[in-house]
């Protein structure tokens, strides 16, 4: 899941290393539990009866965190047996037992839907694997990157048209396709790519069949989802990983959790586990059976990555 930008925009989470079968067995479970993800975006004013929140105690009280997940593999998603699993769950039930949360609750909605429904508190945190960007920052708060990411595209076997990153999309004219809410759009916009030409597709998998069918030449997302959806296709394969440009310099996604604004007892608390889990080589552990690896490990900030601003 490409993650998104915005609102409006939010992946993506934005994929991953699983079977396309996987994939789609994945997709299907989400479906069938998406009724008690309903999101809805009336405001409810935050608990906070000190400065920092008062969630994590309450949290503490229930035994039970509420995740909101966007169904996308292999960020957040309901499993073919209908568990909640992917990165963002995983890492959370490591963290939020050392926090003294036993139990985790999926909330499943549409990526797009995942900041309004946080902060209408549909659910407690978002666990979507969601990029962190200054437009998001100035609506919740995060925390550190767990992961850290690159784009790759889905082409036809052989890349016969030399697509390797963006201003080659644009210089060869090719069909091209992404995410709803995909970063990758304005990515491509900032290539000189016209937004009205892009073919917006579901997800993944929807990215495939388009490119397989011959109705696009490109499909972009994130390294970790291309890589997945292409390995047992007969007919695409995944371009090497790269970074796309972002004001003219290379630019670096990083996932993370977020919270409420007012959260931010919960969120540096989140943080200090988090940190001992990248020291301790446990979070490496955690993501790896979701096709994550050392190039994807990452000493970012939320700061960096929310611009220098509030350290979301």
């Amino acid at each position: 899941m490409a993650p998104p930008l915005g609102n409006k925009s939010d992946t993506s989470g934005h994929e991953s290393r699983h079977s396309r079968r996987a994939v789609l067995a994945g997709a299907a479970a989400f479906g069938a539990l998406g009724a008690f993800g309903a999101a809805g975006c009336t405001r409810v004013a935050d608990a906070a009866g000190t400065d920092g929140g008062d969630l994590l105690q309450r949290l503490r009280a229930q035994g039970v965190v509420r995740l909101g997940i966007a169904g996308e593999i292999p960020f957040g998603y309901i499993d073919k047996d209908g568990h909640l699993t992917g990165e963002a769950p995983e890492l959370a039930k490591a963290i939020f037992k050392r926090l003294g949360v036993d139990r985790v609750q999926p909330v499943p909605t549409e990526f797009g839907s995942l900041i309004p429904g946080l902060n209408s508190q549909q659910f407690d945190v978002v666990a979507a694997g969601m990029y962190v960007n200054p437009e998001r920052c100035a609506q919740v708060i995060f925390a550190d990157p767990d992961y850290q990411m690159l784009d790759s595209f889905v082409v036809r076997k052989g890349n016969p048209k030399g697509l390797h990153d963006y201003k080659d999309v644009v210089a060869k004219k090719a069909k091209f396709a992404t995410g709803t809410g995909y970063a990758e759009i304005q990515y491509a916009v900032e290539a000189g790519y016209k937004e009205s030409d892009i073919l917006i597709v579901p997800d993944q998998v929807a990215g495939l069949n388009a490119v397989e069918a011959g109705r696009v030449d490109v499909f972009a997302g994130t390294a970790v989802t291309t890589r997945a959806v292409v390995k047992k296709s007969a007919k695409a394969e995944a371009t090497k990983p790269f970074a796309p440009l972002v004001g003219g310099k290379p630019h670096v996604d990083g996932g993370a959790f977020a919270f409420r604004s007012a959260e931010t007892r919960l969120r540096d608390a989140f943080n200090v586990e988090l940190h001992k889990l990248k020291k301790n080589g446990e979070l490496a552990r955690i993501l790896r059976p979701f096709g994550f690896t050392e190039a994807e490990m990452t000493d970012l900030t939320a700061k960096e990555l929310c611009g220098g601003g509030k350290s979301g």
